[in-house]
Parts: C-alpha cells; sequence; structure tokens
C-alpha cells in the first residue's frame, strides 16, 4: 500500500530483525608463479627461476591453514580424522585419512621444538604443577589390541601447559620429565611425587587441599554431620585465598597472612580430624579421609611457607580435560608414536587457551612462518607466552 501512494506517507521509523545464516567451508587452490628467465646474450647460463616459498609440507600441497584446520579440528573440536575425511570430500576435496594423518604427523615435527622449549621454561619457574591421566593406545606387538599409555602434564598456573607421553605411569617416568628441576612440586598424593622429592632436597612437595576435600565431600552421604563440619573449616582457608586474589596479594606477603590467618583454622582442623579418625571405621569414607588428610598434613600445611602456591591442583586438572573429551572421540591413539605427537599439539593447545589465542589462527601463523627459519633462528617470538600474529 506504501509502495502504491508513496506521497501519501512519511516514514516514521523502523523494526529490525535477524535470522542467521552459514556459509559451508570452501577448499580452493591457490596458485603459485614463479616466472622464469633465460639470459638473452649468454645463453649458455643455467635459466634463473624465482625461489618457491617457504612451505611445512615439502612437495606437497598442504597450506599453513589447512594443516591448522586438519590439527584444530582433531585436537581441539574432537574430530577423528576418518570424520575429516568424509567432511573434505564433501566440500569437492577428497583427501585420504592416511594423507591427513601424515600432515599431523609434519605439524608435530615443526611444532616440537616450541614445546621442548616452553618444558625448559616450566623446569625454571620454581613451581611446577603436575599429574597423568591414563589414553588407551593400539598396541602393534597385541595383534590389534590396545593398552595404556599416560600423558604426564606439568603446568604453572598462568603459564604454559606441556604434555609428555610415556608408556607408563612407573616412578622412574618421573625423572626424565623433572630432569634438575628446583622449586615447588604441586601435586595430588601419588607415591612417585614424594619419592622423587625425598631423593633431590631442592625440591619440596605440596599437596593438594582439593584431594583432601574431595574425600570429605565422598564421605558427607555417610556422616553429613561430622565430614561436613571438616569441610566447612577447609572453606575458610579457600574464602582467604579468594580475598587475597582480589587484592591480588603477592607471593611474600601471602605467605605471611597465610601463616597469620590459616593457624587457628589448621590446629582445630587437624585436632577434628584426629578425634574422628579414632572414633572411624579405618576402611570407612569418613576414616579413609581422614588418614588421608593427616598423611598429607606435612605437604599440605607447606603452603603456609611457600605464597606463590596455589592451594589445590585444579589448574592441571582443568588443562587435562580436553584430551579426555577427546578420547570419547577417538577411543585410542593408533600407535605409540601417536601419543608423542598428541602431547605436543595438547601442549600448544591448551598454553593458547590460557591466554585467550585462537588456536587456528595460531597454528596457521606458526606453520606459515617455521619453515623459512633455521636451527639459529631465535624461535621464542613463536611461543604461545610471546605469539603475536605476523603484520
Amino acid at each position: 500500500e506504501v509502495k502504491a501512494q508513496p506521497e501519501a506517507y512519511e516514514r516514521i521509523g523502523e523494526e529490525r530483525t535477524f535470522e542467521i545464516e552459514i556459509v559451508p567451508p570452501k577448499v580452493f587452490k591457490r596458485e603459485f608463479v614463479r616466472p622464469k628467465f633465460k639470459h638473452k646474450a649468454d645463453r649458455a647460463q643455467p635459466p634463473q627461476l624465482a625461489p618457491a616459498p617457504a612451505r611445512p609440507v615439502t612437495g606437497g600441497y598442504a597450506s599453513a591453514s589447512l594443516l591448522a584446520w586438519t590439527t584444530v579440528s582433531k585436537y581441539v573440536d574432537h574430530l577423528p580424522l576418518y570424520r575429516q575425511e568424509k567432511m573434505l570430500a564433501r566440500w569437492g576435496a577428497p583427501i585420504s585419512r592416511q594423507c591427513l594423518c601424515d600432515w599431523i604427523d609434519q605439524v608435530t615435527n615443526w611444532c616440537a621444538i616450541l614445546v621442548r622449549a616452553m618444558h625448559a621454561d616450566l623446569l625454571k619457574s620454581g613451581y611446577l604443577q603436575i599429574d597423568e591421566t591414563p589414553i588407551r593406545c593400539n598396541d602393534p606387538d597385541r595383534d590389534g589390541k590396545t593398552s595404556t599409555g599416560w600423558l604426564w602434564v606439568l603446568s604453572r598456573p598462568g603459564g604454559d601447559v606441556v604434555f609428555c607421553w610415556r608408556p607408563s605411569r612407573k616412578h622412574e617416568e618421573l625423572p626424565p620429565l623433572l630432569k634438575d628441576y628446583k622449586g615447588l612440586l604441586h601435586s595430588d598424593g601419588y607415591e612417585a611425587y614424594p619419592k622423587f622429592v625425598a631423593k633431590n632436597e631442592n625440591v619440596v612437595w605440596l599437596s593438594c587441599w582439593a584431594h583432601a576435600r574431595r574425600k570429605f565431600t565422598e564421605a558427607l552421604r555417610y556422616a553429613p554431620g561430622r565430614a561436613g563440619f571438616i569441610l566447612r573449616l577447609i572453606a575458610r582457608l579457600y574464602h582467604w585465598e579468594k580475598q587475597w586474589d582480589t587484592r591480588r596479594i603477592g607471593p611474600a606477603l601471602r605467605s605471611a597472612l597465610r601463616c597469620s590467618h590459616f593457624k587457628p583454622t589448621l590446629a582445630l582442623l587437624k585436632r577434628a580430624t584426629v578425634l574422628l579418625r579414632t572414633a572411624s571405621l579405618p576402611k570407612s569414607p569418613l576414616g579413609e579421609a581422614c588418614s588421608y588428610l593427616l598423611s598429607h598434613w606435612d605437604s599440605l600445611v607447606a603452603h603456609c611457607d611457600h605464597g606463590r602456591s596455589k592451594l589445590d591442583t585444579n589448574n592441571v586438572e582443568n588443562a587435562i580435560r580436553p584430551s579426555k573429551l577427546g578420547a570419547k572421540n577417538w577411543l585410542f591413539v593408533g600407535h605409540p608414536d601417536a601419543g608423542d605427537r598428541a602431547a605436543v599439539i595438547y601442549s600448544l593447545t591448551e598454553s593458547c587457551r590460557r591466554r585467550g589465542i585462537d588456536p587456528f589462527v595460531y597454528f596457521k601463523d606458526v606453520l606459515a612462518r617455521l619453515p623459512a627459519m633455521n636451527s639459529k633462528s631465535d624461535f621464542s617470538a613463536l611461543l604461545p607466552a610471546n605469539w603475536k600474529p605476523a603484520s
């Protein structure tokens, strides 16, 4: 009606709405034209060809962006390679799963040097959180059956995360990971850690308050009053920590505040736990919770002497979660060697996540820059802690 009589109407405003559309991913070829020249006067001279750009896959056709997409799709979005194979075919690029696997291998070869540098930096930090998680892998020596490998995870709150693949959880796996580390070692109660500390006088073991608290939470169902009392005392410690975090209290002052504010609560906590253990069956949930707390008492209260530490290792446990989500999709790594590849990629993706870096943008940029570098290059600018997109 307005269009029929435009002179009869005046515009007084508008109303807007929207709908969301999607443009499916598009795979395309980028062609590099390299001009070739021949000397006019001296025809005996060989032709001159413009140099080829440095590329992450020698003799292949995968660009840095395609490698980044494949890597992030598997290790961040948890898409197994056989699903990626089908998706690429649907988009007009029939690329085999074996080819994708080879690309992942080349990505990790490029990126391994960055993870080694991150590992070295962590060992110099003086405060490490550490944990380990099982991952099944296809065992070539057992006729297609799977065995259990382990991802050992080293981290510093607010800093990098480094995953290390090992075939077992044996105590002997730990010293090669920590080498000549000196400082605070913060972990759960696994026996390998206090054993390592006992042999290294420059290392101080700190236990995790969340693990101690978790056992009383499990006992809450059976002894709500007694377990609840212990949980309220532990909550006081976290209450103070939250206040100090808000005020951005530094390590030296935090240590002094812990000694002064924690002391009454810790004294009451220990007395109550001793009494509850005496009154509980040793194998009951409450009895086991009390025994765990008291057996780790020294390494728990040691936080008062070291203001750098967090009270728990939730930080490193959260870094492990993406690998467990991925395992639900790809179920197991296809070969023990693939565990090393997963460790390299998870180290970089988790370190990016902590800093709010888009992992696809990071890998695309890093994989474009690494091929032009050599063994004498400074790789520090490519570490997630220092990385900035190339202009």
